[in-house]
């Protein structure tokens, strides 16, 4: 991320009106690789394809704030690994991560993970070391700290299924698993803050956060995600959950967020008003449907029609609703760009 794409994310975070409002995106594997002409295996294992799929992006899409910006990730493997979770590669598919608790009693053999040692996290930070004196030539510093969040973390250990019956026979024993999960992402995102000063933001992604109820984000969420949204004073703290999101958006200024990504089902009026217009969104067309399937038509008329939905045009960013899918081409976010004025 530039300087002038940094200042005017935090312009956008504190209510300053922006005229043509800015564009941003999340990019990451389902997305980045096949568009750059590369196997999704080719783009986690070689460093120099990492990279060249990544300033492929910024120089085709100067205008574009690209979120959180050379994201170095191994898919959903990256924080399970570090717990030991053995990881499933293919070639042109998104990795996955294997559970490693069978039951809930596993949980008192857990152990903290060292995320300068353990998994793929060492990869992540070296990734990134080799890589940003290209990163800085480019104009482009390395401004946020990533992680999956807890709940979602817990679900890949644990399972989705099992994870989310858990919380209703063994209340005690996901509560320990999360204070686990919870202890290690908040080692990690200091990590990667200490070993890149010029990092000034925290972000997390966790869709679980979309499938419970408000009791259970009270008692499951809410207190983990203050914590580690708590791990450094950091000017951005940026939420993604493109799962239903209405029963997090309420709680979203007392965890401390001020970005949030979140599904395209919710239009930018409801969130506005769940948020009390205090929180900047990202979003929100239709990630799959439109900017993936759709035609250069779909996309214009799907940002028109956000645009129009809304008379307070202050703490947007317009996005999909959800990281860039895979098959968007290169013409509809083009279309995307000219119809909010962003284009050159």
């Amino acid at each position: 991320m530039t300087d002038t794409q940094w200042t005017t994310l935090c312009d956008v975070i504190d209510g300053k009106a922006i005229a043509p409002l800015p564009v941003g995106f999340i990019i990451d594997s389902p997305w980045l690789p096949n568009w750059a002409g590369m196997t999704i295996r080719d783009y986690f294992e070689d460093d120099a394809k990492w990279l060249e799929a990544n300033l492929k992006a910024i120089r085709e899409f100067p205008d574009i704030i690209f979120l959180p910006g050379f994201w170095s990730e191994y898919g959903m493997c990256t924080e399970p690994s570090a717990f030991g979770s053995e990881c499933t590669w293919h070639d042109n598919e998104l990795p996955f991560a294997e559970k490693i608790i069978d039951n809930v009693e596993q949980v008192n053999e857990l152990n903290v993970p060292d995320p300068s040692k353990d998994g793929l996290c060492p990869k992540v930070i070296d990734r990134l070391k080799k890589h940003k004196a290209v990163i800085n030539a480019e104009g482009h510093e390395i401004k946020f700290a990533i992680s999956r969040g807890p709940l979602n973390l817990a679900s890949f250990l644990m399972g989705n299924t099992e994870f989310l019956m858990a919380m209703y026979t063994d209340p005690d024993a996901c509560k320990k698993l999360l204070e686990i999960i919870t202890e290690f992402t908040v080692n990690w995102i200091r990590h990667q803050k200490e070993t890149f000063p010029s990092i000034d933001g925290i972000f997390i992604l966790d869709d679980i956060v979309g499938f419970i109820g408000e009791d259970d984000f009270r008692s499951y969420a809410l207190p983990y995600l203050k914590t580690i949204y708590g791990a450094f004073d950091a000017k951005i703290k940026f939420f993604h959950n493109d799962a239903p999101g209405k029963v997090c958006a309420p709680f979203l200024p007392e965890i401390g967020i001020n970005l949030f990504n979140f599904a395209f089902e919710h239009s930018l009026p409801e969130m506005k008003d769940w948020t009390g217009n205090t929180v900047t969104l990202l979003g929100n067309i239709p990630p799959r449907d439109v900017l993936a399937r759709g035609n250069k038509d779909d996309v214009r008329e799907s940002v028109n029609n956000s645009l129009n939905s809304i008379d307070d045009q202050t703490r947007v960013i317009l996005s999909c609703g959800g990281g860039m899918p895979p098959e968007v081409s290169t013409q509809n976010i083009k279309a995307f760009c000219i119809e909010t004025g962003q284009s050159r």
